[in-house]
């Protein structure tokens, strides 16, 4: 039986077992389960990081440079009360508006510990992507 070879290097996996706060996006999404930050090649920074290459999802986004979230000085979106119209929603298996709640509710270091516990990998250890139903890192699949 062939196993499919991982699809990252180790200076990638090596960082697979972070998780900091600039990681998670005004939206609620959190970067290091995204496969754009996690890839080896174009690896995006994630929203709160800035770089010389900013990419158009990045630079364009309605949520990232909503002119109320400045004003309200808040790092995420939920300062309105009809945040949702913002959102175009997608097929993750995380909820982006669940996570805002959970933010304003928890705090942030509150959030990132049960994220940390929620997305690792059971048989690796690594954090897992809400974008493909098997790890990164090992293959397993966990959905």
């Amino acid at each position: 039986m062939k196993t499919q070879k991982n699809i990252h290097s180790n200076s990638v996996l090596r960082r697979a077992r972070t998780m900091k706060p600039n990681l998670i996006a005004p939206c609620g999404m959190n970067c290091r389960l995204c496969i754009a930050y996690n890839r080896d090649k174009n690896t995006c920074p994630g929203c709160f990081m800035v770089d010389a290459y900013q990419k158009i999802s990045r630079s364009g986004c309605r949520i990232r440079n909503c002119l109320k979230r400045k004003q309200a000085k808040s790092r995420f979106c939920f300062v309105c009360d009809n945040f949702l119209i913002c959102f175009k929603f997608s097929k993750y298996s995380m909820s982006m508006i669940e996570n805002l709640k959970q933010i304003k509710k928890l705090g942030i270091r509150e959030f990132i510990r049960k994220q940390k516990s929620k997305w690792l990998c059971p048989n690796c250890g690594y954090f897992l992507s809400v974008h493909r139903d098997n790890c990164l890192s090992c293959n397993y699949k966990w959905r």
